[in-house]
């Protein structure tokens, strides 16, 4: 008897055991359910998404993340939404943040399958429809140059309309020249220097000018690589492409110090929203005609304008805007001081001295001279991009 009610309280001690341990492990498991499906929602049914930038504050109305599909044009089989944008930007983290322009922030991060991209959002109101705006950003997809930053797709979120980038490891021409680190940064604002520090260093980001801009050989190489870039877009594009907002933070360097001109054909996608915007243009990028009244809107020779000034910097060293011009009172703008001296018959004043080439000053000049054209007050005074390359080829230093 004793043995028969040890061997029955043990099996019943068990059986409890047992099923105390199964309601348990049920109980976690829902938990990690209801956690799991909370999470989902959070990810995917989280609309509307609202982000703030410095400058910027824009809405993607999406009420399910995994349902808006993001377009890769080389590699169209990825299945790819805006779940995954949120992913590789941390929910449009302003740590993710590259910089702010005039046509929205620009954020950096990977896609699945290892894809380095540069995403802007295009924060201003577009005016196309969705299917419009698809063609568009299409067209541009096929749009191929060595000296153009790549559209690698896009994706359109409610009313926002996102265009994505090839990431260049080594920042933009604006960066460089004013030895300014990779990171935030308000690309119309010359009037303030405060910069953050980037939080990574791959290829070789920020030479500066201590390193390869002290050759005239690598600022010509840039010159003469934008300069392919605009007579691609207003002559081998059918039909022409107007950049309108040409200047050094639009030109940047790839892995391999290749300049490539990044935001061409942007400005299409807004229609007629963004003309008042680009009419403003930035500070010391602005072209004369854009203050007369009968201006209606850019055209080719206002990149030609704003070339010139890009050109300016890179052989002066200087900001198109609140720089130290010498000792020029009358100057108010890189512009009109490097044009002063150039009618003064004083261009090497104008050379930054930081360029230790020596025996090339002649062809410095000469490039000098060329921004000089490209800066006429008269839009027909200036030369067609076409004819800047065939200038800047003509005074390309031998490598010896």
């Amino acid at each position: 008897m004793k043995l028969a009610l040890a061997l029955t309280l043990s099996m019943v001690l068990a059986l409890a055991g047992v099923l105390f341990l199964a309601f348990g492990c049920r109980r976690k498991q829902k938990m990690w359910e209801v956690k799991q499906s909370s999470y989902r929602e959070e990810q995917n049914v989280s609309g509307p998404f609202s982000f703030q930038t410095d400058s910027t504050t824009w809405v993607a109305d999406v009420k399910q993340a995994t349902s808006v599909p993001v377009v890769i044009f080389e590699k169209p089989l990825l299945n790819i939404t805006f779940a995954d944008l949120l992913s590789a930007t941390s929910n449009f983290d302003r740590g993710t943040l590259l910089a702010e322009g005039k046509f929205g922030p620009v954020y950096r991060g990977f896609l699945p399958g290892n894809i380095h991209v540069a995403v802007k959002v295009l924060a201003v109101g577009s005016t196309l429809t969705d299917e419009e705006a698809a063609r568009e950003l299409e067209f541009l997809g096929r749009i191929k140059h060595p000296n153009l930053v790549p559209l690698t797709g896009y994706c359109l979120a409610g009313d926002q309309r996102i265009a994505i980038y090839d990431y260049m490891e080594n920042g933009n021409l604006q960066n460089l020249l004013y030895d300014l680190p990779l990171g935030v940064q308000s690309t119309d604002d010359w009037s303030t220097d405060t910069w953050e520090e980037a939080a990574d260093s791959n290829g070789i980001q920020n030479v500066g000018s201590e390193g390869l801009l002290t050759t005239w050989r690598f600022r010509h190489k840039i010159a003469l690589g934008t300069a392919r870039a605009l007579a691609f877009l207003h002559h081998g594009c059918s039909p022409p492409i107007t950049h309108r907002a040409v200047k050094a933070s639009s030109v940047y360097l790839d892995y391999d110090l290749e300049p490539r001109l990044s935001d061409f054909g942007l400005a299409k996608i807004f229609g007629s929203g963004l003309d008042e915007e680009i009419a403003r243009g930035s500070p010391g990028y602005v072209p004369p005609e854009f203050s007369q009244p009968e201006f209606e809107s850019p055209t080719p020779k206002s990149d030609v304008y704003c070339f010139g000034v890009v050109l300016f910097e890179l052989l002066t060293g200087k900001k198109p805007v609140e720089d130290d011009y010498s000792d020029d009172k009358e100057a108010t703008s890189l512009v009109s001081w490097a044009r002063g001296l150039v009618r003064k018959n004083q261009t090497s004043r104008a050379i930054d001295p930081k360029i230790r080439d020596t025996g090339l000053d002649e062809q410095m000049e000469e490039a000098i001279k060329i921004g000089y054209l490209c800066t006429a007050d008269l839009p027909f005074k200036r030369p067609t991009m076409q004819q800047i390359v065939g200038l800047l080829k003509d005074i390309e230093p031998t490598t010896n």
